[in-house]
């Protein structure tokens, strides 16, 4: 009776195992399903009783029955490992501890990999229209314009840390470096058309400078997304701040918007004109009027 006794607690203890390694294998595929929505998080009952996900990731699980762990892979190659935390629990599910690294690989698509829906989208807009996607000169339109969409917009791949890849130095400088009438190009948030201008930016160092080029390339960074030309002034501003930790920065726009030209109240010569001040530049107007006086001089 002992050993009859023996072998069905142990067949009950691999059942439950089994019954905790699938619902294991549905709360993380779940989790990290292909749509990239989190779930709620539930308790092991509620896992063991929930449909699995159709867009589930598939896990392979293997169930150690000498000490009630398991580990298992995913489908996109991730490991973890799920061990009891308390031996001998009725419940020993209730007592797991999670260590996988599925949240590392589970990353937003590339921008690249937003082409065919873009191009999707570009073509129920010429449908709306009332124009054909198919006649000969819109055939490859929506893939071309969702490109440019990409393009127009790359600033969001892009961060500070990468673009100054290094390029700043200690140097005994502290008189004013200005850099004046660098070209911008970027898209109104408001309407989705373009605004361009030129861009001029101040600095007064503190034992560091910048290299000079990645002026411009801050100005990529931030112009090359849906914005208003109000942040993207303040946004360089604060990136060269950032940057090289300045006595103070200043930045000047002007700018076009085909927003106010091409549609609206269609007044072609305007201009707008922002500026942000920060440190020295804002609280003493004799550094401001030299920068302003440099970026104005021809």
């Amino acid at each position: 009776k002992n050993g009859i006794a023996t072998v069905s607690q142990q067949e009950q203890q691999q059942q439950q195992q089994q019954q905790q390694a699938t619902a294991l294998q549905r709360h993380f595929a779940e989790d990290f399903s292909s749509n990239g929505e989190q779930k709620q998080q539930q308790t092991p009952q509620q896992l063991m009783h929930s449909p699995p996900n159709k867009n589930s990731m598939q896990l392979a699980l293997t169930v150690n029955g000498s000490n009630g762990s398991f580990s298992g892979t995913s489908s996109s190659g991730s490991s973890f490992l799920v061990q009891n935390g308390k031996n001998g629990s009725e419940n020993g599910h209730e007592h797991c501890t999670f260590h996988h690294d599925l949240e590392l690989d589970h990353k937003p698509p590339t921008r690249e990999a937003l082409l065919p829906e873009l191009s999707r989208s570009y073509r129920l807009l010429l449908s709306g229209l009332g124009e054909n996607p198919e006649r000969q000169g819109l055939l490859k339109t929506p893939e071309r314009a969702a490109k440019a969409m990409l393009f127009f917009t790359k600033g969001y791949d892009q961060n500070l840390e990468d673009v100054l890849n290094g390029a700043v130095f200690d140097e005994d400088h502290d008189e004013m470096v200005v850099v004046k009438d660098i070209e911008m190009f970027s898209m109104c948030e408001h309407h989705m058309v373009p605004f361009y201008g030129k861009v001029s930016i101040g600095y007064l160092p503190c034992n560091k400078i910048l290299g000079l080029s990645k002026l411009a390339r801050i100005v990529e960074i931030f112009s090359r997304r849906l914005q208003v030309q109000e942040r993207l002034t303040k946004q360089i501003a604060v990136a060269v701040t950032q940057a090289v930790q300045p006595a103070g920065v200043a930045v000047i726009i002007e700018g076009v918007h085909m927003c106010m030209v091409m549609r609206g109240v269609q007044k072609i010569n305007s201009k707008t004109v922002t500026s942000t001040m920060l440190g020295v530049f804002r609280d003493d107007p004799k550094t401001r009027e030299e920068f302003l006086n440099l970026v104005t001089s021809k």
